[in-house]
């Protein structure tokens, strides 16, 4: 996400979609609740406790896939850039016969989690179950989006964190690989900023060095 910031910083437009070597709990900017469990889990190292550049509430990356959206000068209302930023994923979905559409709950019995409620940012299923969750930030007339795309949440680490099930969606009919290719094509296909193709641009030293020197900051300290 330090990488994220950075991209940002410098309104270069970008696509990434990444997993994350640990399990990690990431935190929205303005999230203010913090729960007591959570930094004894990160204590004890079954968790890492970071807050994200972007707002929202708790997401727990494990079993997911976390897509960010670099997207300089949409020219779009606030709104609007959700529906667009977020197009990839419906058609995606719909090809897996898995149709998502935005969310409409508003109320939330576990108010630190993102999963938790559904609001018109995010995509559930036809049974309201919710696949992805996102959240925006923006800088300078820049968009950053984050989203977190559930594949099979680990049951017991979500009881853990949010002392609560995890969502029960539908299960994929293709594996985690496939997913993501047929996530990358669609989002080729539908977003602006990725419709360039599969194009990796090497981060250089000094960037290298800016994205090392921040990534202490998204930590949380422990208490």
């Amino acid at each position: 996400m330090a990488i994220d910031n950075l991209l940002l910083e410098q309104r270069a437009p970008a696509f990434r979609l990444y997993s994350w070597r640990h399990p990690t709990l990431s935190l929205g900017f303005h999230q203010r609740c913090i729960e007591p469990h959570w930094q004894e889990l990160a204590a004890k190292g079954i968790i890492d406790l970071v807050r994200r550049p972007s707002g929202g509430r708790a997401v727990l990356h494990a079993g997911e896939l976390t897509y960010a959206l670099i997207w300089p000068d949409p020219n779009l209302s606030r709104l609007q850039t959700y529906g667009h930023a977020c197009s990839w994923l419906v058609s995606c979905f719909a090809t897996l016969g898995l149709p998502l559409q935005a969310g409409r709950q508003a109320a939330s019995p576990q108010p630190s989690s993102c999963f938790a409620t559904s609001t018109a940012a995010d995509l559930v299923h036809a049974s309201g179950v919710k696949r992805v969750g996102s959240a925006q930030l923006w800088r300078r007339d820049c968009l950053l989006q984050h989203g977190s795309i559930l594949l099979e949440p680990p049951a017991d680490l979500w009881r853990l964190v949010f002392r609560c099930p995890p969502p029960q969606l539908p299960a994929l009919p293709v594996g985690p690989a496939e997913l993501e290719l047929r996530l990358i094509e669609a989002a080729k296909a539908e977003l602006p900023v990725a419709a360039g193709g599969n194009k990796t641009i090497p981060l250089i030293g000094e960037e290298w060095e800016r994205i090392t020197a921040t990534e202490a900051s998204y930590l949380l300290e422990l208490a």
